[in-house]
């Protein structure tokens, strides 16, 4: 039977992209798929005819020669299309394990490293220690590759043994109607051999389980919920692959006098209204060495009124700039005053201006109460 043209088996002009091509293809894979179509004879050859296809058209030699010379042009470079499944697994299972999740049997010898899983271990800290920085040792457990076998899991002097189920291919394959499928050796779980005389100190895992004891560097400025990555201190790979990473998340406590936000700090302290009305400089805590620093109070501050000292807040990661410390004013109303002192304040609502009435004199009366 005479062969259709492939561009007309994938449904795309002789111009199109190989995007277009991979995508074409698939559609057709999907469709006519054995899973999808079991004992239907029309779409194995639909599905065979689209392999073909797109074998020819997504290579750019074999396209090129088709182009030039259409089927005849490609018994000259050995390729004669495909005679069942098994032929096309052979020759482009990579491709089917990209879009159906498994492949042909050249996939089966591959490499099954694989990376270390990570660790996660939680730095609590205070807030003097986020901003100066520290070193702090920490203590965890891990696993390690076993010292008396290597990691292989057998006995010191002896081997393991090739799987007998899978032949230390690590997969067997079962068929489904025409198709075959690879799937992990239930005897060995994909390692391909068996451990017959396990090792007495890891007993055939290759892994112990250890304490590690790390000097950890804490640079000045981390927050709480910052990570520190310290490569390859998490657990061993497998077959070969590289370790895993150890996370550090922080947790700083909160404090008894400053919160934080990102870079800066906050803080409230309390003065008195004759501080707010007339102006006047304090001394507050800082994280600092000095511990302390002058902030003034200009006159007529308002409660409430939120102050600065620029560059007293944390240090900045990465290079950004040192934050600023804020400080809210909390202007502090005494509860009981005494004659004279009344008289002093009425004296200053009338240079006020202001008329204090039987009202207010009530108001007054209440708060000395």
């Amino acid at each position: 039977m005479q062969k259709r043209d492939y561009y007309e088996v994938l449904g795309v002009s002789r111009n199109a992209g190989e995007d277009e091509i991979k995508k074409a293809y698939r559609k057709l894979a999907m469709k006519y798929h054995p899973d999808k179509n079991p004992g239907n004879k029309e779409a194995e050859e639909r599905f065979k005819e689209a392999a073909e296809a797109y074998e020819v058209l997504h290579d750019r030699e074999k396209r090129q020669i088709y182009d030039r010379f259409g089927h005849e042009g490609l018994q000259g470079t050995g390729f004669q299309g495909f005679s069942g499944f098994e032929d096309i697994f052979s020759s482009f299972g990579d491709i089917f394990e990209d879009f159906f999740g498994f492949g042909g049997g050249r996939r089966r010898g591959r490499s099954r490293a694989r990376s270390g899983n990570s660790l996660r271990y939680d730095l609590e800290i205070t807030l003097e220690e986020a901003f100066n920085g520290k070193e702090e040792e920490i203590v965890f457990k891990k696993e390690e590759i076993c010292d008396q076998c290597s990691g292989s899991g057998a006995k010191p002097g002896t081997e393991p043994q090739v799987c007998p189920t899978c032949q230390g291919r690590g997969q067997v394959v079962r068929s489904q109607g025409f198709f075959q499928i690879s799937t992990t050796c239930p005897s060995c779980r994909g390692e391909g051999r068996l451990i017959t005389e396990p090792c007495d100190a890891c007993r055939g895992l290759g892994r112990v389980s250890t304490e590690k004891h790390i000097t950890l560097k804490i640079p000045p400025g981390v927050d709480h919920g910052s990570q520190l990555r310290l490569r390859g201190e998490g657990e061993p790979g497998e077959h070969g692959g590289p370790p895993g990473d150890l996370f550090v998340v922080i947790h700083v406590k909160k404090h008894a006098f400053f919160t934080r936000e990102e870079e800066h700090l906050f803080c409230e302290i309390p003065i008195s209204f004759t501080q707010a009305i007339l102006g006047d400089a304090v001394m507050i805590p800082v994280l600092d060495e000095s511990g302390e620093e002058e902030l003034e109070i200009p006159k007529g501050t308002q409660p409430g009124e939120m102050l600065s000292l620029p560059g007293y807040g944390m240090p900045g990661l990465r290079g950004r700039n040192r934050g600023d410390l804020f400080v809210k004013v909390n202007v502090k109303i005494p509860k009981r005053v005494n004659q004279k002192q009344k008289e002093l304040l009425q004296e200053f609502a009338a240079l006020e201006g202001e008329k204090v009435t039987q009202k207010a004199k009530n108001f007054w009366k209440k708060i000395t109460q």
